[in-house]
């Protein structure tokens, strides 16, 4: 197994011990609070998983492991999951299949691994590889996301701020202005401050309608349309700065996941079904279709993963050794290990670089303001040393 996905897993609270001594009693279930959380966070997840497999692991029957973790698990969704599992595997049916009636929460890539652990008598070592996934995954993502919405957050609040100034403080100079004698001679950047300033605190909720409506219009059609979809997808590939951000974590994860599935005996057509279904961008999910089909037609994956130009000349050329060594999971292991890196500088240099960039752009922005409205005062300083 890949070092990346060996974690040491916490092991079971005195709790979980305390219940699994005094024979697997559990307290009665509970359902969530009034604030407790309609969805199972990818943390919460990759603790159920970490603390299952560490009670299978020790020699737990899997009805007992459940029974214990239902009774600690606070209330909320999690704990009303694991009681369902409980009652279906002591009805007798796998917990793969007990675990595929809660999709949203386990999904294919997860109840695959579980039924190739089952299938292997593997359970607990697939469910450790499935915990270390879980981490590693929500990492990356939670590294790429955190990249993505800081820039955002900082021209949100900046374009904020600059339109209750435009609204609210700028269209009170005009009266000033006016007082002075100021009225027809105004410089150009004073009277376009201005006029904008009025027309924002007349019209400025049509601005935030207009911004409501668009997001709302943007992920209809990214639901609906396909061509949309493959645009804006598109688009996100080849952004300054982030598209490579993008990209680089899209590799990543197909390594990370193609290998830990074939690494737990899932066949090769199956893992890449699984690969396309949980896969959202449009152009790798067409490279992933593209290797299938590759592979239903004899073929390795070496030529249809070049074309697909998703993958770099190295990415191809380690998963072709791979394949004909018989060390695929390994060669993936070793280019997620390496596209995982990459992610983690690409965020350091992105967030270096666009620091400068919104200060740059803000400082434009204030100075022209504050240009635009002390011009009448120094035209009028002018007029009285005259």
């Amino acid at each position: 197994m890949p070092k990346k996905l060996q974690r040491k897993l916490p092991a079971p609270t005195q709790s979980a011990v305390a219940v699994a001594s005094a024979g697997g009693g559990a307290k009665p279930r509970e359902g969530g609070g009034l604030f407790a959380s309609k969805k199972v966070t990818p943390r919460v997840l990759a603790e159920f998983t970490s603390q299952l497999a560490v009670l299978l692991n020790a020699g737990i029957p899997i009805t007992k492991s459940l029974r214990i973790l239902e009774g600690q698990l606070p209330p909320g969704p999690m704990k009303r999951i694991a009681g369902s599992l409980l009652e279906d595997v002591e009805g007798g049916t796998s917990l793969s299949e007990a675990m595929q009636k809660h999709e949203l929460v386990f999904d294919a890539l997860y109840t695959n691994m579980v039924r190739a652990g089952e299938a292997g008598g593997v359970q607990e070592e697939i469910l450790n590889r499935l915990s270390g996934f879980l981490a590693q995954s929500e990492s990356i993502k939670s590294r790429v996301k955190g990249a993505l919405a800081y820039p955002a957050a900082i021209l949100t609040v900046a374009g904020g701020v600059l339109m209750l100034v435009f609204a609210f403080v700028i269209p009170k100079f005009k009266s000033v202005f006016e007082s002075m004698g100021q009225k027809g001679s105004l410089h150009w950047t004073t009277e376009t401050v201005i006029a904008i300033g009025e027309h924002m605190q007349v019209w400025w909720w049509s601005y935030l309608l207009a911004v409501v409506l668009l997001i709302a219009l943007h992920r209809l059609l990214l639901a609906r349309v396909f061509g949309y979809r493959s645009f804006m997808h598109k688009v996100a590939l080849k952004m300054p700065l982030f598209g490579t951000l993008v990209h680089k974590s899209l590799v990543a994860r197909f390594a990370r996941t193609f290998g830990t599935l074939i690494q737990s005996g899932v066949p090769h057509l199956e893992a890449l079904d699984i690969l396309e279904a949980s896969t959202r961008n449009v152009h790798m999910k067409s490279a992933v279709s593209r290797v299938q089909s590759s592979i239903r037609e004899g073929a390795g994956f070496a030529v249809p993963m070049g074309e697909s130009r998703m993958f770099d000349d190295i990415v191809v050329n380690m998963v072709d050794v791979g394949e004909q060594t018989g060390e695929l999971d390994r060669m993936l292991a070793k280019v997620a290990d390496r596209y995982e890196g990459e992610v983690d500088r690409t965020v350091e240099t992105t967030f270096k670089l666009i620091e400068p960039i919104i200060l740059v752009v803000m400082a434009v922005a204030v100075g022209f303001i504050v240009f635009a409205l002390f011009m009448p005062l120094l035209t009028m300083m002018q007029t009285l040393r005259k």
